[in-house]
């Protein structure tokens, strides 16, 4: 049985172009606005959103991400209302796959059987729980698969051959390959290393491959999709949020326009890109 994430990938393939995957952090700059941004989020151009479980210790987040999930958390976002926020958006938008990423602590604390019933409830798609490695698929990754949820894997320029079979065992949905060595928004992409990757992970996988950390304009978006199946924005875009806030951190009219604006530049790189590279 094919999930929305399987579907939509092999829908942007039909297109002949890659997907646009949008990162931002759930409850940021206050779950009422967060609501506002998510639904907007397809009409502007994006094919699937990722979600991020705001985190008191999030270790792989660069300053823009780490800035956004403590905005969410001093708004009050927990991991109920992030389900909640979900669960929102499925009453209008039953097509648009939304993975949660983040970290295994607060989902452990929930209780891992109960959040993966509650978050299939909700209408989560995909799982991108960044720091469980492959040696404890039996904790999440197996259960949630179990469940008919994706279970997502990083690959990393350091991942190499031999590894990559490990990654990938248990791996659905698509790959995500993190083309920088070091935190979410820390540096620009080399588009000809990312090209070499993708191919290499190509080779060994028949999952979309998917290309984050460090993609923040059109640019680079359609250089990295000539090769890629997808290419992911978080940082970017959660800074876009940062600059429409007012004096005191509050949203603005402005908030949802910036993000939607932005979104919609990088969905006309990503849609440009394949015909760029048959010209």
């Amino acid at each position: 049985m094919t999930s929305r994430i399987d579907r939509r990938f092999a829908a942007t393939a039909a297109e002949g172009r890659p997907a646009l995957v949008t990162f931002l952090m759930a409850g940021d700059p206050d779950a009422e606005t967060s609501l506002g941004i998510v639904r907007a989020l397809p009409t502007a151009g994006a094919d699937l959103i990722e979600l991020g479980m705001p985190f008191s210790d999030p270790m792989a987040d660069g300053p823009a991400i780490q800035v956004a999930g403590q905005r969410a958390l001093r708004a009050g976002q927990t991991m109920k209302k992030t389900l909640a926020l979900v669960r929102a958006f499925r009453e209008e938008d039953d097509e648009t796959p939304i993975i949660l990423m983040g970290y295994y602590n607060p989902i452990y604390s929930w209780g891992n059987e109960a959040f993966l019933d509650d978050a299939r409830v909700a209408g989560v798609d995909g799982l991108i729980i960044v720091d469980l490695p492959p040696e404890a698929d039996d904790e999440l990754c197996i259960p949630a698969m179990e469940r008919g949820i994706n279970f997502i894997r990083l690959a990393a320029p350091t991942t190499d051959d031999r590894r990559l079979p490990t990654v990938l065992a248990n791996t659905s949905g698509f790959v995500y390959y993190v083309s920088i060595l070091g935190v979410t928004g820390s540096a620009a992409p080399d588009t000809a290393k990312v090209a070499e990757a993708v191919t290499r992970i190509k080779r060994h996988t028949i999952l979309p491959v998917a290309v984050g950390f460090g993609v923040r304009t059109a640019g680079q978006a359609a250089a990295i999709g000539r090769t890629a199946d997808g290419v992911v924005v978080g940082s970017a875009l959660v800074n876009a949020v940062r600059d429409s806030l007012d004096a005191s951190g509050g949203a603005t009219e402005g908030t949802i326009p910036a993000v939607t604006a932005l979104v919609a530049d990088l969905a006309a790189g990503v849609r440009a890109a394949r015909a760029e590279a048959a010209e």
